[in-house]
């Protein structure tokens, strides 16, 4: 029995997830994405993995660069997700954005974020799977941005 992509878009929409922010820069640029594919995958070493669309500019220039940032965005970023996730340019100079110990950026106002060199690079379906060594973090406290069916939410 085959799955349609609408029936599976469908069926993981109502997984919930936090929203996150992948960058790097590369080419002399700063380049990322909105990203809800995003997981812890190992305590030692310490590994994290984000889901990149195979056809994305992000997935080139981390293939490019050797090394990401991942920012996880807080209730109050919504802005930035939706600026994000639109495809072309990025839009770096209207967000707070300093650069994390490898270079890349890292958005301010974010719960948290984890830097990483690029571990492995492998392709899934459409999109590629990218394992980091977290090399370093920071993480604030506060309420995180998560997307659900298809929107944005907040903790009520």
């Amino acid at each position: 029995m085959s799955v349609t992509p609408e029936a599976f878009k469908s069926a993981l929409r109502l997984f919930a997830s936090g929203i996150t922010i992948v960058a790097t820069r590369a080419h002399g640029a700063p380049h990322g994405m909105t990203c809800t594919s995003f997981a812890s995958v190992s305590l030692e070493p310490p590994l994290v993995l984000v889901c990149l669309e195979r056809d994305s500019h992000t997935l080139e220039a981390v293939s490019v660069s050797g090394a990401f940032a991942v920012s996880v965005l807080s209730a109050e970023q919504e802005a930035v997700a939706r600026s994000f996730s639109r495809p072309g340019h990025k839009p770096f100079d209207d967000f707070p954005v300093r650069d994390a110990p490898n270079g890349s950026p890292i958005l301010g106002g974010s719960l948290a974020w984890v830097a990483c060199s690029v571990e492995r690079n492998l392709e899934a379906g459409d999109h590629n799977v990218v394992v980091g060594l977290v090399e370093d973090c920071a993480f604030h406290s506060g309420e995180p941005l998560l997307y659900f069916d298809r929107d944005y939410r907040k903790f009520s």
